[in-house]
């Protein structure tokens, strides 16, 4: 073929280091809009951004020159030095190593980025861990319990 052609949507799931509540209602919009900028600079469209006090979704139409471990690697590092630099928390701002990708098809992206606006009101309902675990399953992908983060107490 004389050209690529993709259509790549992928959902991103990600916690800060020790699953810590320090993304503050103050500045979070704004560590969205950093990540927007990252992910439109690595060439990829960014659909919707949204999280909680202690974790971010991010929805992304791929550009198949970058894997999805790559695009998280460029997202982490580079908010982390954002609020590093901007002294957003008390101590050294992490990223939690490892994150989830999920794969969606064009159709379902609506209701997917629906979800990730509305991150609050499912949070009323359930935990991140109980979140987190119910797409592992969903997507039938095997996982180790030692890996996975544990719930809070």
């Amino acid at each position: 073929m004389a050209n690529t052609y993709t259509q790549l949507y992928i959902h991103y799931v990600f916690a800060v280091q020790n699953r810590l509540s320090v993304i503050h209602e103050k500045w979070k919009i704004e560590l969205y809009k950093y990540m927007n900028g990252i992910i439109t600079k690595e060439g990829h469209k960014p659909f919707a951004i949204n999280g909680m006090p202690d974790h971010v979704h991010v929805l992304v139409s791929m550009n198949p020159k970058q894997a999805p471990s790559g695009l998280m690697y460029h997202i982490k590092r580079s908010s982390s030095l954002w609020i590093n630099q901007n002294r957003l928390v008390q101590d050294r701002f992490s990223w939690q190593e490892g994150f989830g990708a999920f794969s969606y098809g064009k159709s379902q992206i609506p209701d997917i980025a629906k979800y990730i606006e509305n991150q609050q009101d499912h949070h009323h309902k359930k935990t991140f861990y109980e979140e987190y675990l119910e797409f592992l399953k969903a997507f039938e992908i095997e996982y180790d319990e030692r890996y996975i983060f544990k719930p809070l107490d």
